[in-house]
């Protein structure tokens, strides 16, 4: 990875996977009001973290926090990091929705009540200047698998190699230390997914579903989840870090999934969603959508924790440049369908 300024600290994008976390995603009312708030609370989150956090050391509380293509400019205005922009709706057999969402916190803990006791927090501070577009409380479960039986996660970067798939170096020095994240809501047909043997399960997702151990080259189908969301470039391995969590309302019937992937350019999680939904070569989608399907899609950049402390809430935004597109997702040409638990993209291996 191309060097980061030492005195720039990212957000904690490549924290410890989680026992409990708030996926939280807010739009932001009209008016200076509002984006006064939001800037206050740019300067006070990491206050309010280890605030927060000194109830619990032991508790491995943190908090990223993420901001979408419209709020930048009417927060920020010039410049803008390189590659923020709208989600990106994807068209195929099955469809990846683009929904509203200007910020977003993801929280994690192993305790669910110090994810809760933040995200309480950080509301209340922004109170009825935002509207929230979805909430999800994710929990571990079991030894790191999905509601769909399968271990999740497994090859996730780490260490060096976490921050290299992750944080922005010298190809946008104005942004040194930020990250991009997308995510998305997965809804779940858990009796039609029970219903198709296990072999079968096996060989859509190319692993073994008890052991986790990946699937022989030879033995896993062209459509496979992470025989997909294996991402070549110039022969370079491309990775992303995704902390997806498993979901659920047992009262509503649903069980889901909630995918967010970090990566130092939105770019590679597109051509893996692209790889999913269109397939590659089109048609030749990842099974795992006919079982799942996206209902919601949303794209943030993650500035620097040392830029969010150096926020000043009376700063005006300079020469903020929104316009109609900005303010709303971005609707693609068909290109691709809804999905599941998405991959990471990995060094060499695949992912499910």
């Amino acid at each position: 990875m191309d060097a980061v300024v030492p005195s720039v600290v990212p957000q904690p994008v490549a924290a410890r996977l989680s026992r409990a976390a708030i996926f939280l995603v807010v739009t932001l009312a009209t008016g200076r009001e509002a984006e006064g708030a939001v800037r206050k609370l740019c300067a006070d989150l990491s206050g309010l973290l280890r605030a927060v956090g000194f109830r619990d050391l032991e508790g491995g509380l943190s908090c990223v926090f993420g901001i979408g293509s419209g709020a930048w400019d009417r927060l920020f205005g010039a410049p803008r990091p390189k590659e923020l922009h709208p989600f990106r709706e994807i068209r195929g057999r099955h469809h990846a929705v683009a929904t509203p969402g200007d910020l977003l916190f993801h929280i994690r803990a192993t305790r669910m009540d110090l994810c809760f006791e933040l995200a309480t927090q950080i509301m209340s501070r922004l109170g009825n200047r935002v509207t929230t577009e979805d909430e999800v409380h994710g929990f571990g479960y079991f030894d790191d698998r999905d509601l769909i039986g399968f271990v999740d996660g497994t090859e996730n970067p780490v260490g060096e190699a976490a921050a290299a798939a992750t944080i922005i170096g010298a190809e946008d020095p104005d942004f040194a230390g930020g990250s991009y994240v997308i995510v998305q809501k997965y809804l779940h047909d858990l009796a039609a997914w029970n219903r198709v043997p296990v072999a079968e399960q096996e060989r859509i997702v190319g692993r073994e579903k008890l052991s986790d151990i990946e699937l022989d080259e030879a033995a896993k189908p062209s459509y496979a989840h992470n025989v997909l969301t294996n991402i070549v470039e110039n022969g370079e391995q491309l990775e992303i870090l995704r902390d997806n969590m498993p979901f659920g309302d047992i009262g509503k019937g649903e069980f889901g999934t909630y995918f967010i992937g970090y990566a130092r350019s939105p770019h590679r999680i597109e051509r893996m969603l692209e790889n999913m939904f269109v397939g590659l070569p089109p048609g030749n989608y990842d099974r795992l959508l006919d079982f799942s399907r996206a209902v919601t899609g949303t794209l943030f950049f993650i500035p620097s924790a040392s830029f969010l402390d150096a926020v000043t809430p009376e700063a005006a935004p300079a020469s903020a440049a929104t316009t109609p597109e900005a303010d709303r997702p971005q609707q693609a040409a068909p290109r691709g369908d809804g999905s599941l638990d998405i991959g990471s993209l990995r060094k060499g291996v695949s992912h499910e």
